[in-house]
């Protein structure tokens, strides 16, 4: 039943030619022959509320169009962000991406519910950005995705601290039939073989309404390896007289770290007159993925070995609607979505057990209900829920006057539904959580966090079509909460501050033995930006801005440690937008300077809980440059390149006073004034170059694209930098050779050609003093410390076709 929305849009699609009318919706039309492409087309974005040029937008943005995303080969988020230099990201699988803009990056994001992501990503006119992160949302059937650089607190408010991401889909035409389908297969190195279906139709129901389904079902392979091996516990082969050792024979697998994912899109377009549309969508997706997307290089490049069952399951349905029209002479707009997103994790952590075990003998304390000592290891069972709903209410005065208002009310609640299960195969009900069989630890705890918010921007022809003047300001109000239950039970540990023995009241709370706290903190506060634009010619603009943007602070998951602090960004920046050579060339490009203040600092605390932390100050200085060049009418180029300077301006001494506020003075800081942030690389860029050509009656093209991502830092703290290891740079090529003729078309192409498997992000499964410690097991000399690789070279070829 998951795939009868696809089954019925590729069905629809190949019939189509009996239905199909002559006026095909320009979304999805044939690609250009080489004598379309003599110069740069026209890109309009709706960035700042409104439809504009890209080439007049005053802000730094990079878009990839339809057409851009099919030419490279995008089919979900990995893919796209390689392609822009102003984004960084970390990840543990498919749907569980950190994303980071601008060097705006602690690095130590802990797990399960930390802070509220620093980069917001929306899906058309709706924000899709959960506590744990961004929706990883198939990319098909998509008009284009624009990134907006440096914050954009006035216009998105929280979680666009440092930039957006926004999704555009291709919304219903009434102007006429058109459906499609692509199908495609590849195979990876080192790894198996996949495949991806996907088609839609876009179905006019009148003059005025149409309709149109999407649907999709990608399996990509798996390319990390599960080896056979073996692990003894020393307290637990002391207790059992050699008996302490597990295997992993039973689960080891090759490529086991493949993913299914199964999407549909429905939407409906009225217009109710010419004044007044609507546009509905119901859009869902379940990816299911297996095993861990990292290696061990104790173990091996591409293996590792572990003992438990791997997997996860991110199920997400999203309801939209957005009407727009008119008011006298006002454009108004009111969006309204409403998300719901369950993830189900099962994870190895016996490594936890074991280094714990071999460090400080907490086997000792492991048994069933016999009084023997057992085998420790845990792992984890986790469901996340969350629901997320949204409205946004805004006005608009017409594009042309020489004085233009946007703005309006936004009003936001999301919950998060957090268990997590620590659990020991055999454990005694003494050391069980009550009503939890094997389960050592429970949290079980809600988190609910609230935003309202005024907002709005004021344009003004200082001197028409020359020097423009931009004023905007943003009032929030943040009422974030957080309860619950987490820790041991009162028989593993009865003199705990939490858990069973720390209970505040007797009665259950959520299947859970009792309320351990139940907090919550509110904040308000104002944000505001400035803009001034001169458009020297009608092909060159120039622009000043100073903007501003934040997170919400909030209730800590260890319900002990004090809220976290709202954290700010203040951006200055000088940017250009020009174009060149009669339209063939255009070159943008900003140079800024950003403040962030009293940045939320997540790390993974003891028993491998998230503690967040408002740390201190940081400054990070950065170029952006985007370059676009049709060359002749065969050769169109393209390039991009950021570069960063991100450092602390103040010690992180890794504690904070009893109102939250970081202390930067102190003897044995854990990171020092001028240390380098994590994760974001001094420079990233990119370089793509397409060539067309016409062989007989086909268009034909060979493409090739560069990416570069520099030398990157592990960890804000450096003892932990130390123990986890520097990221490398590292470059990855692409290839692809089509051709074409009308309605379809046929693609070969290569994914990283040369292989390079380049490091992404490095982790290890508790504390890193723990888990990453050297010289202790001869098995790990350098600690167990895991490396999140990028994808292995792949082949792939890919037929579609349109109607």
């Amino acid at each position: 039943m998951a795939r009868v929305p696809l089954a019925v849009a590729i069905h629809l699609a190949v019939c189509a030619a009996a239905y199909a009318q002559d006026s095909a919706p320009e979304s999805q039309q044939a690609a250009p022959s080489s004598e379309d492409a003599s110069s740069l087309g026209v890109i309009t974005v709706t960035s700042q509320k409104r439809t504009e040029n890209l080439q007049e937008v005053p802000i730094s943005i990079q878009v990839l169009g339809n057409e851009k995303l099919r030419e490279l080969n995008v089919s979900n988020f990995e893919d796209y962000v390689k392609f822009l230099p102003s984004v960084s990201y970390q990840t543990l699988g498919p749907g569980f991406a950190q994303v980071y803009m601008r060097g705006v990056a602690s690095g130590g994001d802990g797990n399960h519910s930390g802070s509220l992501p620093s980069v917001g990503v929306y899906l058309d006119e709706q924000p899709v950005t959960t506590i744990q992160g961004p929706l990883d949302i198939h990319i098909y059937d998509i008009a284009r995705v624009e990134v907006l650089s440096g914050p954009q607190g006035t216009l998105y408010g929280a979680s666009s601290e440092a930039g957006t991401i926004r999704i555009i889909t291709n919304k219903p035409d009434p102007s006429g039939y058109e459906s499609g389908y692509s199908v495609g297969f590849n195979s990876t190195s080192h790894g198996g073989i996949g495949n991806v279906q996907e088609g839609f139709v876009n179905v006019p129901l009148s003059e005025r309404a149409a309709i149109r389904l999407v649907g999709w079902h990608e399996k990509d392979a798996g390319y990390i390896d599960n080896v056979v091996g073996t692990r003894t516990f020393p307290t637990w082969d002391e207790f059992t007289g050699g008996n302490g050792t597990i295997s992993n024979a039973a689960i080891a697998k090759n490529n086991y770290n493949d993913v299914d994912t199964t999407g549909a899109r429905l939407a409906l377009g009225i217009d109710l007159h010419e004044n007044w549309t609507v546009n509905a969508s119901l859009m869902g997706q379940k990816a299911e993925s297996n095993g861990l997307f990292a290696y061990d290089p104790a173990v091996g490049e591409l293996e590792l070995t572990h003992f438990y069952p791997e997997r996860a399951q991110d199920n997400w349905n999203q309801a939209a609607l957005t009407v727009e029209g008119k008011i006298g002479n006002f454009d108004v707009t009111y969006a309204f979505a409403h998300l719901n997103r369950s993830d189900l994790i099962e994870s190895d952590y016996s490594d936890y057990s074991f280094w714990y075990d071999t460090l400080y003998a907490y086997g000792g304390s492991i048994y069933n209900d016999n009084g023997d000592i057992i085998n420790p290891s845990q792992y984890i069972q986790g469901k996340d829920r969350y629901r997320k709903t949204s409205h946004e209410l805004r006005i608009a005065t017409p594009q042309e006057e020489r004085l233009r208002f946007v703005g309006g009310f936004f009003w936001q609640n999301q919950k998060h539904d957090i268990q997590q299960r620590y659990k020991i195969d055999g454990l005694s009900s003494e050391l069980s959580t009550p009503g939890w069989p094997d389960t050592l630890w429970l949290t079980k705890q809600l988190r609910e966090d609230r935003d309202k918010a005024v907002f709005g921007e004021l344009a003004y022809d200082i001197i028409p079509d020359t020097l423009t003047a931009t004023v905007g300001g943003r009032y929030f109000k943040a009422d974030n909460s957080l309860g619950g239950y987490f820790g041991f039970s009162a028989g593993f540990s009865p003199s705990s501050e939490y858990g069973e023995a720390g209970c505040i009241s007797p009665d259950p709370y959520n299947g859970a033995p009792c309320l351990d706290f139940d907090k919550s903190v509110k904040e308000s506060g104002s944000l505001y930006k400035a803009n001034l634009t001169w458009k020297a010619t009608p092909t060159k603009m120039f622009y000043l801005t100073r903007s501003e943007g934040f997170r919400p602070g909030g209730i800590n998951r260890r319900g002990i440690l004090p809220p976290y602090l709202t954290d700010y960004l203040t951006n200055y920046e000088a940017g250009w937008k020009t174009t060149w050579l009669d339209n063939h060339l255009s070159f943008n490009g900003s140079v800024f300077r950003q403040e962030w203040e009293d940045f939320q600092f997540s790390i993974l605390g003891a028993n491998g809980l998230t503690e967040i932390k408002n740390a201190n100050q940081a400054r990070i200085n950065g170029a952006e440059f985007e370059l676009n060049w049709a060359a002749t009418y065969n050769l169109q180029l393209s390039a991009g390149a950021a570069f960063y300077n991100a450092k602390l301006t103040a010690n992180y001494c890794g504690f904070t006073d009893e109102d939250g506020v970081p202390v930067t003075e102190c003897d044995d800081p854990e990171a020092p004034s001028g240390t380098r942030l994590p994760v974001t690389p001094k420079f990233k860029g990119n370089l793509t170059a397409r060539y067309t050509f016409d062989i007989g009656s086909l268009q034909a093209y060979v493409q090739g694209s560069g990416v570069h991502v520099g030398q990157r830092t592990s960890d804000l703290r450096i003892a932990e930098r130390g123990i986890l290891g520097e990221l490398p740079g590292y470059s990855m090529f692409d290839f692809s050779i089509g051709i074409s003729k009308e309605s379809w078309a046929l693609d070969f192409f290569i994914d990283n050609a040369f292989d390079k498997l380049g490091q992404i992000s490095r982790f290890a499964e508790c504390a890193e003093a723990v888990c990453g410690a050297a010289g202790v097991v001869p098995q790990y000399p350098d600690g167990q410390v895991y490396v999140v690789p990028t994808h292995p070279r792949m082949f792939g070829v890919r037929f579609s076709q349109t109607f």
